[in-house]
């Protein structure tokens, strides 16, 4: 039963994410400048929708090594997914709602775009990404399968390329302040990356 519990609470998290990011994503700036759409669907989306199926049911994968479990199937290491995912949602939508009107879900320029560096943004140039990858971290320990581990590493490399292209705009657009900035910050993790 605590299992179950667990497992409703972790898609309810999920949920309440999903929930909060369409409703903010209303009344963000214009665009001034944005990324190709095939660039957009190849290196953002598509890694995504493939993490979400990893993640998906594990009746999916059959006997496959996807399913091989890499934790213990255990209460504990449920909660702790339950905890390291809701933990990894509250930073990516306290990130989010700092950036306010300045979003967007793909690498854009928007028309007086601010350079945020209030809140978790003081330690980390991708607050959002950290939460998100924290988050997926926590839901490859409930799931506890390969396949987990396999969703946040594919994750992790579409972040890492869209925080390059990310940055690369955003030091053409401020210049010096955002040099300045991002020699003072981590881009994803505090004292390690």
């Amino acid at each position: 039963m605590y299992e179950a519990i667990l497992g409703w609470l972790h898609h309810l998290a999920w949920l309440g994410f999903l929930l909060y990011w369409l409703a903010s994503a209303l009344g963000t700036k214009q665009v001034a400048r944005a990324e190709r759409v095939w660039l957009r669907l190849a290196a953002y989306w598509l890694p995504l929708a493939l993490a979400i199926v990893l993640l998906g049911p594990g009746e999916w994968f059959g006997d496959s090594l996807l399913q091989e479990r890499f934790v213990p199937k255990s209460p504990w290491f449920k909660t702790l997914g339950l905890l390291l995912t809701i933990a990894g949602i509250a930073l990516a939508c306290r990130a989010r709602q700092l950036l306010g009107r300045n979003w967007s879900s793909e690498v854009q320029i928007k028309q007086d775009h601010e350079l945020i560096q209030a809140g978790p943004y003081r330690y980390v140039r991708h607050p959002i990404y950290s939460g998100l990858l924290l988050a997926i971290l926590g839901t490859a320990i409930k799931v506890g399968d390969w396949r987990g581990l396999l969703a946040l590493a594919i994750v992790t490399a579409s972040f890492w390329y869209k925080l390059r292209h990310e940055e690369r705009w955003l030091h053409e657009q401020f210049g010096e302040p955002y040099a300045a900035y991002r020699q003072r910050t981590w881009a994803l993790i505090p004292g390690l990356l």
